[in-house]
């Protein structure tokens, strides 16, 4: 699955990259003692609202009903789902589910979840997820929040679908690139990459990531961000991950 090199660059205000994380599946497992105490339960957590599931502790069961809105490849039992009801969203991290029920995980599809909340590097996300399929269909639009970047309110839209408006392309990088393959350039074309780059709104510089298994080569915002150039005003699409701040998974880009 996805392993997160995820790294943000500082500004002077809010958003700041001055080292690397890891694999996120070294760096991230449940307490094995919290698992098993809480196993045989956790089917049985009734449902919950997005304000309960916020207030609820980490390492404990959850229960949620919600809807896809984007996923990230498939792979060896698990998947990795974006999903957003009408009252908050959720990071559904290495979901259990099987390779034909992966192609019906469509956007708009509704599911109800269980697993254990947890918290990586600042992203709460589900883990040691199941699901089931139910009836209903949603799709969140994107909200604006450009006003919201340097600011702490922000966080309170993490995992949601949202936009940013005339964000202007800075180099990226020592030789002045519009965008670098992995966060620190060591990736190329020919691999399995991210894309990170930066843009720059009121005076502050923030970095945006392209995740290779949510929008991968051949994908409009893939190949978008590959035509950027230093300076070009753009409307940005994407999903508010969170590694230490901010760091948007990027599904659409406009050039103005």
């Amino acid at each position: 699955m996805k392993k997160f090199a995820a790294i943000l660059l500082a500004s002077s205000m809010v958003l700041a990259v001055t080292a690397c994380g890891g694999s996120k599946e070294e760096a991230q497992t449940a307490p094995a003692e919290t698992a098993e105490a809480t196993e045989e339960t956790a089917a049985d957590v009734p449902v919950m609202t997005h304000e309960e599931y916020m207030a609820a502790a980490l390492d404990t069961p959850v229960c949620v009903e919600t809807y896809v809105q984007a996923t990230q490849s498939w792979w060896d039992g698990v998947i990795t789902v974006y999903a957003q009801s009408e009252d908050g969203a959720y990071f559904l991290y290495n979901m259990a589910c099987a390779e034909e029920d992966a192609a019906k995980l469509v956007p708009g599809q509704k599911i109800k979840v269980n697993g254990f909340k947890t918290e990586w590097s600042g992203e709460v996300e589900i883990v040691d997820a199941t699901f089931e399929f139910e009836e209903g269909s949603y799709i969140a639009e994107p909200a604006d929040v450009t006003a919201l970047l340097g600011t702490d309110e922000l966080e309170a839209h993490q995992n949601e679908r949202v936009s940013f408006t005339d964000m202007t392309v800075e180099a990226k990088g020592d030789n002045g690139d519009a965008f670098l393959y992995a966060w620190d350039g060591s990736g190329s074309a020919d691999s399995d990459s991210d894309l990170y780059f930066d843009v720059s709104k009121d005076g502050e510089t923030y970095t945006f990531t392209v995740e290779y298994y949510l929008c991968g080569p051949g994908s409009d915002a893939y190949e978008a961000v590959r035509n950027l150039k230093v300076g070009d005003v753009i409307d940005i699409e994407g999903f508010m991950y969170w590694y230490e701040g901010p760091q948007t998974h990027v599904t659409g880009v406009t050039v103005k």
